[in-house]
């Protein structure tokens, strides 16, 4: 495993944090969008304050590490890799809790299949080595998502939930299939929640415990983490190569292992 100086430098090298491609025209539209009250970027949830924009960027600044100056408007907008790497440190503690348990059933669910199913694959390998109960709920179930009114459906590989649509696994922000697999569940829900997007965001919302991965861009789940609908979102460049996400996998891995 690299130290976490050599983490860092990876991370920024590979702009997973640092200078990352988000650029800071694209992370303000998508913090007024929330203040204004759209649901798309509210990714599931629903919250207990106000939050206007400039509290947004404020939580923004202090969670992800984007620029607190509101008067940078354009260009180049960054993400705190110190800030990724402790809520991976965090994430860790929050998944080796669950994995103490006798029998813990877990569920992976990601709206990143060209990004970020390069962590939650192995993760979930992990977490079965460990003894986890990877859960597979509403496997073909389809609905008309946001994909031009085409029907997309649940699908799963190695257990991780996606969506497909026409067999192609697709980028989704929606809430609705995380929704509909709870429903599913009924009172049988999961010890934990791993995942991203509206699927962290939908089970955040239910109260089931969740851990995030999200993008600065995507403040929706930061706000569900201030507000304690979920335990723990990771900052991060959430569409990079695949193979970039490799050293900060196996960080998170050893850790959940150094906790158990």
């Amino acid at each position: 495993m690299l130290s976490r100086d050599e983490l860092r430098d990876h991370l920024v090298h590979s702009r997973i944090a640092g200078d990352v491609a988000t650029s800071r025209e694209n992370n303000l539209d998508h913090y007024s969008s929330l203040a204004n009250g759209d649901p798309y970027y509210a990714l599931g949830l629903t919250f207990d304050q106000p939050w206007s924009y400039r509290d947004i960027l404020a939580l923004m600044a202090k969670s992800a590490g984007v620029v607190a100056d509101p008067d940078h408007r354009y260009g180049q907008d960054t993400i705190d890799p110190d800030l990724t790497i402790d809520a991976l440190d965090a994430m860790a503690e929050r998944i080796a809790a669950v994995l103490a348990r006798p029998e813990p059933r877990v569920l992976f669910a990601t709206g990143h299949p060209t990004g970020l199913l390069a962590v939650h694959l192995p993760l979930a390998a992990f977490c079965v080595a460990r003894g986890a109960r990877l859960l597979t709920p509403a496997e073909g179930w389809s609905y008309a998502g946001s994909g031009f009114g085409r029907p997309r459906r649940i699908r799963y590989l190695q257990d991780v939930a996606m969506l497909d649509d026409r067999g192609a696994l697709v980028h989704t922000h929606d809430a609705i299939p995380m929704r509909h697999m709870l429903d599913e569940l009924g009172g049988d829900l999961p010890d934990l929640v791993i995942a991203d997007h509206g699927w962290a965001g939908a089970a955040g919302e239910a109260g089931v415990p969740t851990v995030a991965f999200a993008d600065c861009n995507d403040p929706g789940l930061f706000l569900g983490e201030a507000e304690g609908k979920l335990d723990v979102v990771v900052p991060l460049d959430d569409n990079v190569l695949p193979r970039y996400y490799s050293p900060l996998t196996e960080r998170l891995v050893t850790e959940v292992s150094r906790a158990l």
